[in-house]
């Protein structure tokens, strides 16, 4: 059973484009329940500035996860979190990416919260949209695609409406690959 390892990501010196401490001990024990194994918070920052589009102001995330290989241990997942909007050159934003079957995840929350939409903060609605995301990227490394029930963490989620109404949980489906990885 590998350990989750947490990267922080940051895009360059503005603070509003680093994910917030809080925010990621709330989600390394969260994670940690959901895969019963280990979560960690690295010590390391990691500055995005190489996979900035200056164009799009976004940060291309296939770039990043690239990188992030480079950065993991075989022996623990990598989830790289980050406050900066990311996007694959397909789609106008992603909420994040995985490899499949590979170690390595990135999540952003640039999205996730409700001032984006013009609205009032509310920390525990961007906990818990994080808190799925990152369950969902992670079940990319165990090999998980989309799922079709809408209720599953693994359904694909291409606005927060969609993220909101499902759930937080693999479907005994999506939970059969993960078990044999030595998790739940």
């Amino acid at each position: 059973m590998k350990p989750i390892h947490l990267i922080p990501l940051t895009g360059g010196n503005s603070p509003a484009r680093e994910p917030r401490l809080d925010a990621l001990e709330q989600l390394a024990a969260a994670l940690a329940r959901t895969f019963r194994t280990p979560c960690r918070i690295r010590p390391e920052t990691f500055d995005l500035g190489f996979a900035l589009d200056a164009g799009r102001n976004q940060y291309y995330s296939t770039a990043i996860l690239q990188r992030l290989e480079r950065a993991a241990s075989p022996d623990a997942r990598v989830l790289g979190v980050t406050a900066c909007d990311l996007y694959v050159p397909v789609l106008t934003f992603v909420f994040g990416e995985a490899q499949l079957d590979g170690n390595c995840a990135v999540v952003s929350t640039a999205r996730l919260g409700e001032e984006f939409y013009g609205l009032p903060p509310r920390q525990d609605l961007l906990r818990e949209r994080l808190i799925k995301e990152a369950a969902h990227e992670l079940g990319h490394t165990f090999g998980l695609r989309h799922c079709n029930d809408w209720r599953c963490v693994m359904a694909s989620s291409h606005a927060v409406e969609r993220l909101d109404v499902k759930g937080a949980e693999f479907c005994v489906a999506c939970k059969k690959p993960v078990l044999h990885n030595g998790n739940f």
